[in-house]
């Protein structure tokens, strides 16, 4: 069984999918959206990708992930009835392993429904089966707001995830930028949507 590849990134696919180069061997990756944007690389240009090796009767498929937690996030989500490793890798891809264990610990159903091949039943049984799984990352410090106020979302947050995943899918900074200012407030919407209308601005 496969554990973890360090090599270097010669192809990477809309989807999400990598092919990681290894002393000359090139394994074939499917991973979520922006796993490249959320791993390290070193002075060599090499990343390390912790894997998920899924075998079937009919097939081996090797799945990376960022580090050990999205790993461990994606080995639950399999272990929940009817969910498999495409709609595990969706998930993630639309919820990194840190946003999904909030949205789990705050019963969020319409984050969920949200992604795409998510319906509300899956959604209702990731929220019942996950709700002791996940480790829960600690929210920030709370601000000190006055009772009954609420501060604005986070400035950029949304424009940070979607240029993360666009440049973890090889596209410039500069490129990831241009679509960012061209979608303007549609960069709020769920993240698999902005993916597929920045893709199509960028093949123009």
């Amino acid at each position: 069984m496969i554990g973890r590849l360090t090599g270097k990134v010669i192809a990477q696919e809309a989807d999400g999918g990598i092919v990681l180069d290894v002393g000359g061997v090139g394994y074939e990756l499917a991973a979520p959206l922006g796993t490249l944007g959320r791993s390290r690389a070193d002075e060599a240009g090499r990343v390390t990708l912790w894997v998920h090796t899924h075998v079937r009767e009919d097939a081996l498929a090797l799945f990376g992930f960022a580090d050990e937690v999205e790993r461990a996030a994606f080995r639950a989500l399999i272990g929940v009835s009817n969910v498999g490793p495409k709609i595990a890798v969706a998930v993630l891809g639309a919820l990194p392993a840190a946003d999904l264990a909030r949205a789990i610990a705050r019963r969020d159903l319409s984050a969920l429904t949200a992604i795409s091949g998510i319906g509300k039943k899956i959604a209702e049984r990731l929220l019942l089966e996950l709700r002791d799984k996940l480790a829960l990352v600690p929210s920030p410090p709370a601000s000190p707001l006055g009772p009954g106020e609420s501060g604005p979302r986070a400035a950029g947050e949304d424009e940070d995830r979607l240029r993360t995943a666009l440049t973890g899918m090889g596209f410039r900074p500069a490129e990831a930028d241009r679509v960012i200012a061209t979608l303007g407030e549609r960069v709020h919407a769920p993240l698999p949507e902005l993916l597929r209308e920045a893709l199509a601005l960028l093949a123009r």
